[in-house]
């Protein structure tokens, strides 16, 4: 049964998992306040009465008694007569609320609160917003004027104040202020007396190119505090208006290339929300070139263009020009070579700008080389997600660009054909092609980025086709490149890469359960190469790629040498979960409940792991002797025959595809 939880950050609730629990009436949401409020400690019966009543009734002792028996019935149902409560208990001359410290929400935005400032500063903003999150209003909402709520409510108010502030501040070192601003903006409207939040909203808006906006909020916190408090700015503020006036350099963001040309990207685009002159609509198409720049810097540079680049499409559109939105949102043909979005929201919000363009767009040849590059923007921001739509989008815009025989839009078109090459297994062979394509195009047309891109795709093919030589120069070739056009992203792959020829070169079994396996010491270099990989992906803005992969390459590593699965279900598995779960499941030796798991798998997702999930799941069944599993899984992994499963990543591997093969044909002989 699922743990009892409590709310106090809002109204004062209790629930049981996704349930809420009937508190009965005002007097019984008093005591249990009153009782968490108390931090598990007794709260005596004479105190309950004081606080409950200005003028305690003739029977307050037995009420109170009363109000206690009912919490205890909602909070622990199925406790059995007479038998000691365990939640809500009788101790001395009172009551206490055992409740385990995770159980509260205030309890938990402390503890969230005290931990961020433990973290590195790049970490911090997160785990503050999620703190936040707990708020659903004032704390102990309802019991606002009672005295012994006062002092509480007021510390909890006081230290959710502070970290909205330490968030917005942390942004704003951090060089991310556009972030800061809106929360800065809703949390002036509701506590204008707080000096720093006025200093830091200022900041932050000078800090993206608003100048005349930070001053202007500066001046409203003048006026606000002189005329309604009859008192002047604090020092704080006087110094940075007259530095923000004096434009002095202290006052610039963090100076970081990403960093610098995200500004100018933000004051470019708000340069165009505010001018209607004829040239803004230029000025627009200059700032998506400018993001298009700052995406292949990496880390920040491709935090910030995936942050400011749905804000660029939304004004295009807001234009009314189909042409116009069509050159913006075409105009962001940024190579990508993972296949699994680092935003799907975004993506899904891109795709659907792009789809309603495509609508309108005129029907006349003139028009084909934008329609090219919305089916193409379609079909790379379709990536990962298995519907009809993404490969037909793919095949339209590669039609049209080699019709036009255009060498960028022709790359720009194979990028998105190559996203939608992961819809089945066995389809290294076809990626192999477009990757060769892309490399000649890339050297005939001077087109860097998307040669690079190019030898990256064959060295993810060549490595599915065990062809680990030929992956070898591609990784070479594609770090030489990445070195002389500074194309920092490129490492975070080629190193995965070699720590998948480390796992590969160690030595791997040639089926998943019978085979003399490998040593510990080649286990355990494989293992190091793994995890010094993961370590690059820290801060390189590529979320998509870096959420539960480490767990997900070191589970391959096992089962390819033929080695029992050892899950941790604590880390972060992200979008593989449903495929780790079933492994922790049958460890605890729940295997019914594992081969539930097993059986509400999905198929994996249209993706560059599509075979390595499949293993996976091909482990799990024949770890239960699932023969309806083992049919599925050797069926969508037979076009794969002659692979190493994952390999296709180039960033992992689950060991010979012949060798799940076979370990299935025996197991369903059997």
């Amino acid at each position: 049964m699922d743990a009892v939880t409590f709310g106090v950050l809002g109204a004062v609730t209790a629930g049981r998992g996704p349930h809420p629990l009937s508190l009965k009436g005002p007097r019984h949401r008093a005591v249990l306040a009153r009782l968490i409020l108390a931090r598990r400690r007794v709260v005596p019966l004479a105190r309950l009465v004081e606080d409950l009543w200005e003028t305690p009734p003739p029977r307050a002792v037995g009420a109170v008694r009363t109000f206690v028996g009912d919490l205890r019935r909602a909070l622990e149902p199925d406790r059995p007569p007479r038998a000691p409560a365990r939640l809500l208990v009788t101790e001395g001359p009172g009551y206490a609320l055992r409740a385990a410290p995770d159980a509260v929400d205030a309890w938990r935005f402390e503890a969230a609160v005290a931990e961020a400032d433990r973290l590195p500063a790049a970490q911090a903003p997160d785990r503050l917003r999620a703190a936040l999150g707990e708020w659903r209003g004032p704390a102990y909402a309802e019991f606002g004027t009672e005295d012994w709520a006062r002092g509480e409510r007021s510390r909890l108010t006081e230290l959710r104040l502070r970290a909205v502030e330490r968030r917005a501040e942390l942004l704003v070192e951090l060089g991310r202020a556009a972030e800061a601003v809106p929360d800065l903006d809703a949390h002036l409207t509701e506590h204008p007396w707080r000096e720093e939040s006025w200093r830091l909203l200022a900041l932050a808006l000078y800090r993206t190119g608003r100048q005349a906006d930070a001053l202007a909020v500066l001046r409203r916190a003048r006026a606000l505090l002189a005329g309604r408090l009859g008192i002047d700015p604090g020092p704080r503020l006087r110094r940075l208006e007259a530095g923000i006036l004096a434009q002095d350099p202290e006052l610039d963001p963090p100076g970081e290339p990403a960093d610098a040309a995200a500004r100018l990207w933000t004051r470019a685009t708000e340069a165009y929300d505010r001018t209607v002159a004829a040239g803004a609509r230029a000025r627009l198409e200059s700032t998506v070139g400018l993001l298009r720049s700052l995406a292949v810097t990496g880390g920040g540079g491709l935090e910030a263009a995936r942050e400011h680049r749905m804000a660029a499409v939304q004004a295009a559109e807001e234009t009314g020009d189909a042409d116009l939105a069509a050159r913006v949102i075409g105009a962001y043909d940024v190579p990508a070579n993972w296949t699994r979005s680092d935003d799907p929201e975004l993506a899904r919000r891109i795709v659907e700008a792009a789809e309603r363009t495509l609508a309108v767009l005129p029907g006349a040849p003139s028009a084909d080389a934008a329609r090219c590059r919305l089916l193409a923007t379609v079909a790379l921001e379709s990536r990962g997600v298995r519907s009809p739509r993404g490969p037909r989008a793919a095949a339209e815009a590669e039609d049209i660009a080699r019709r036009l025989d255009d060498p960028a839009l022709l790359a720009f078109a194979l990028n998105g054909v190559f996203m939608q090459s992961c819809t089945r297994a066995g389809l290294a062979p076809r990626r192999d092609a477009i990757g060769a394509e892309l490399v000649t195009l890339g050297l005939r047309h001077g087109l860097v980025n998307h040669e690079v891109l190019g030898h990256l795709i064959r060295l993810q093919a060549r490595a599915a086709l065990a062809d680990l030589t030929a992956a070898d120069e591609h990784a070479r070739a594609a770090d030489r490149l990445a070195e002389r056009h500074e194309r920092p992203l490129v490492a975070v792959f080629t190193a995965w890469y070699r720590a998948l020829r480390e796992a590969v070169s160690a030595g791997s079994s040639p089926g998943p359960s019978d085979s003399p396996g490998s040593s510990g010491s080649s286990q355990d270099s494989a293992e190091a190469a793994y995890r010094s990989a993961a370590a690059r992906l820290d801060g390189a803005g590529m979320p998509g790629l870096e959420r539960g992969l480490l767990p997900l390459a070191l589970l391959g590593l096992r089962l390819s040498r033929g080695r029992p699965a050892r899950v941790d279900p604590g880390a972060d598995w992200g979008p593989y979960r449903p495929w780790a779960e079933p492994f922790a499941l049958l460890a605890e030796g729940r295997d019914t409940e594992a081969r539930g798991a097993l059986r509400a798998l999905p198929e994996p997702p249209p993706d560059l792991l599509y075979e390595a999930l499949c293993c996976a799941e091909a482990a799990l069944a024949l770890a239960l002797g699932d023969r309806p599993a083992l049919r599925r899984t050797y069926d969508r992994l037979l076009p794969a025959a002659g692979e190493l499963a994952g390999a296709g990543s180039g960033l992992l591997t689950f060991g010979p595809v012949d060798g799940w093969l076979a370990a299935i044909r025996r197991a369903l002989e059997e």
